[in-house]
């Protein structure tokens, strides 16, 4: 992997929402880019490396599915190797794409403070960065539009808060992963922005906590409500939509579920039905991780070909909710019946 170090457009953070409950897609922020899929044989002779989130995690496997899907298309190779959340696996993965000579990398290994030993242990090749920063050596950073995308659903939690109770709420617990450093605080911030611009200040209602997956979700938000005996009015959010369902069992398991407002990021497969027939979970901003492999893949094409690729390569997000999350994605409406 490339170790000198690039320029990089700030993450865009919108001034203004114009899209919250039921909606279409979202305006478009700057750096946001349509699915392009792969065309058929641009990728012949090319040996594409990815390190994988978890597959595991549904979010992880729609987007390394997505890669093998569009990869296949365009006639490339792609070794394939699970960091499984963990910073040492992802180090043998950087070091057996050296070995193999891959042509490029897709990286979605989420520590990203190992980002800069990945970086040294791999080939000297493009790469592209997947939702989380690998410094020093991406070319370029795909997926979401961090601050924005907070806004999103923030912003629809805040409206549902306004409708229902006036703004008046308990608590704000934000459920984050400081593991991937700035993805979290521009998602977990957008949130924040976007209640607040309904609702006001949080202020000291603010509770941030370490639990941005199911495990911790469910061990720590439990310890959460016993701080909160009488609250009946609880915004959660998490950085992802395993957050919320960790946060959802856990107050069910304590007869709660009905004292929390919840939105989350993602609205990956796994958590369509959730949210079609949970009341309380108030919105989602969905990324499409099944679709990931028709941005990373035909871009880092481009750049192992010497083209030019924008350093920013944002998602184009949508607002889910109950009502249109089976319009959006019609063919989970079966499995969830």
């Amino acid at each position: 992997m490339k170790t000198l170090s690039k320029a990089r457009v700030g993450i865009v953070s919108a001034l203004a929402i114009a899209a919250l409950v039921g909606s279409t897609l979202v305006p478009a922020t700057a750096g946001q880019y349509e699915f392009r899929p792969a065309v058929k044989g641009s990728g012949k002779g090319i040996t594409i490396g990815y390190i994988g989130l978890d597959d595991a995690i549904g979010f992880g496997k729609d987007v390394g599915d997505s890669i093998k899907r569009e990869a296949k298309k365009a006639g490339a190779k792609v070794i394939y190797c699970d960091s499984k959340l963990d910073a040492a696996k992802a180090l043998n993965c950087a070091k057996t794409f050296k070995l193999k000579k891959v042509d490029g990398i897709l990286n979605f290994q989420p520590v990203a403070s190992a980002s800069a030993s990945i970086c040294k242990a791999g080939p000297q090749v493009p790469v592209i960065a997947i939702d989380i920063e690998q410094d020093p050596c991406q070319d370029a950073f795909m997926g979401a539009d961090n601050s924005y995308a907070g806004e999103v659903t923030g912003k629809a939690l805040g409206e549902h808060f306004k409708k229902t109770f006036n703004c008046e709420f308990d608590s704000f617990i934000s459920l984050e992963d400081y593991g991937v450093g700035v993805v979290n605080a521009a998602r977990m911030g957008g949130y924040r922005t976007g209640f607040e611009s309904v609702c006001g200040k949080i202020g000291d209602k603010l509770i941030q906590i370490d639990a941005g997956r199911l495990e911790p979700a469910l061990a720590k938000m439990k310890d959460a409500l016993t701080t909160l005996p009488n609250a009946k009015k609880i915004a959660v959010v998490a950085i992802n939509d395993e957050g919320i369902q960790g946060a959802f069992a856990a107050a069910r398991a304590i007869g709660r579920d009905q004292d929390i407002y919840a939105g989350s990021q993602g609205a990956a497969a796994s958590a369509h039905c959730d949210i079609a027939k949970n009341p309380n979970w108030i919105g989602a901003t969905a990324y499409f991780p099944e679709r990931y492999g028709e941005i990373g893949v035909p871009y880092l094409i481009d750049l192992i070909k010497g083209k030019k690729v924008p350093f920013q390569l944002k998602i184009k997000h949508v607002a889910v909710t109950g009502d249109n999350v089976f319009k959006l994605f019609p063919a989970s409406k079966a499995k969830c019946a």
